[in-house]
């Protein structure tokens, strides 16, 4: 099992995190990245005592960031005992080993803490070994920066040689390893497959969204289970499927794994037998948290992501399946309304007071594509009318469904 990258001990560890703007790069929305990346750190349990950012037309080939920056960054954990220095983007092998020879602390990429965060949460057997199937995947091409054994060698008469065949053979194992990973994920797929052959042709509705935006708070709401649900981000990776009855008409309530920004290749490859339930649900419910300040772009991730979950050509994307937007934690938000030709008022999301239901219905996030509803999960506002959307769009596929299906 690859090593995790944070320590599990009490004693929190500190980290600095580093970003890079790149030409033509809004700097705000680098920002934005980075505040994602310092709440990463802190769900894998490291506080966060400084951001460095370097604007550069391009990363550097060999430390990312250019040399006056990195000897900056040095100097910094040096005075203050930094622990380690997160990277916003990915890191090449021989980037990590060049950055911490310089730094001397441990270097993880975005990646890397994403895989430990999920390393952490993974409770069945299911999701440790995607986890563990996406870990050992990352390590393969950075073998290098692991085995520090070979940093003694040097070239010469009878070194070379035994350097590349210790090499290979740490890849050979890592292969192997990889292969019965996979084999051991197929036949979890098998059983998950014929779980859910099993539950017939009920209607299937799958809760998805941006990671952190309530939607196991809400799954708890709906079907009065009990999933693990905190303010952080990756809180269930496992999914969890509930049966509800609404208006004596079933249907099945499943809660995935949120999505994110620059979410690992190989974790989304390994991932996917888990969103199954999304690719197989009739309807989505697709949960913003309209509090955030970037929540537009948060839609657009997860849109994306649904895009990317087709699977066949003769089907449809996920993104295409009948979607109920649920606008979350309105109880977080403020608004400030701004007056409108013709008397009408039109209102903005400013941090002035506190935002009513019926002054949320008069911006233009009311009037999008497609049916949607304002509530709070967490203080219960306006549950009712999404449980009645929910159930209306249930009813819609059931009776088309069960056309002899009569209501007493």
């Amino acid at each position: 099992m690859p090593r995790q990258s944070i320590a599990t001990n009490h004693e929190k560890e500190t980290a600095v995190l580093i970003g890079v703007l790149i030409r033509n790069e809004l700097e705000a929305r680098l920002k934005e990245y980075l505040e994602e990346l310092q709440f990463l750190a802190e769900t894998a349990g490291a506080v966060t005592k400084k951001i460095f950012i370097q604007k550069l037309d391009h990363p550097d080939s060999k430390t990312f960031v250019g040399s006056g920056k990195l000897t900056e960054i040095a100097t910094y954990i040096k005075e203050h005992s930094v622990d380690l220095a997160v990277f916003d983007d990915e890191l090449s092998g021989s980037q990590i080993r060049n950055i911490e020879k310089a730094l001397e602390c441990r270097v993880l990429d975005r990646t890397n803490l994403i895989l430990d965060i999920f390393a952490k949460r993974a409770r069945t057997a299911q999701a440790k070994t995607q986890v563990e199937l996406a870990q050992y995947q990352y390590l393969l091409p950075r073998l290098t920066r692991m085995w520090t054994h070979l940093e003694k060698q040097r070239g010469g008469i009878g070194m070379r040689g035994p350097g590349e065949s210790e090499i290979e053979t740490d890849r050979r194992i890592i292969r192997d390893k990889l292969a019965k990973l996979k084999e051991k994920l197929r036949e979890i797929e098998k059983q998950s497959f014929t779980q859910r052959r099993q539950r017939g042709e009920m209607i299937r509705v799958a809760l998805v969204g941006y990671t952190n935006v309530g939607k196991s708070t809400l799954m708890n709401l709906l079907s009065k289970s009990d999933v693990f649900a905190e303010n952080k981000l990756f809180a269930t990776l496992d999914t969890t499927v509930r049966k509800i009855v609404y208006d004596r008409i079933p249907f099945l309530l499943s809660d995935t794994v949120g999505f994110i920004r620059k979410l690992p290749h190989d974790l989304v490859e390994s991932f996917k037998s888990t969103l199954d339930e999304v690719r197989e649900a009739d309807i989505l419910v697709h949960v913003v948290d309209i509090s955030h300040p970037q929540f537009e772009d948060q839609i657009h991730v997860v849109n994306q992501m649904l895009v990317d979950l087709k699977i066949r050509h003769d089907e449809p994307a996920a993104a295409d399946k009948p979607t109920l937007i649920v606008f979350n934690k309105m109880d977080c938000l403020a608004a400030a309304p701004t007056p409108k030709e013709g008397g009408e008022e039109e209102f903005d999301l400013l941090e002035k007071k506190e935002i009513t239901l019926e002054e949320l219905q008069k911006t233009w996030i009311a009037k999008a594509k497609g049916p949607c509803v304002f509530i709070s999960a967490t203080k219960k506002i306006n549950v009712e009318e999404l449980r009645q959307k929910l159930i209306g769009m249930v009813k819609e596929i059931y009776f088309k469904r069960y056309p002899n299906y009569l209501v007493g």
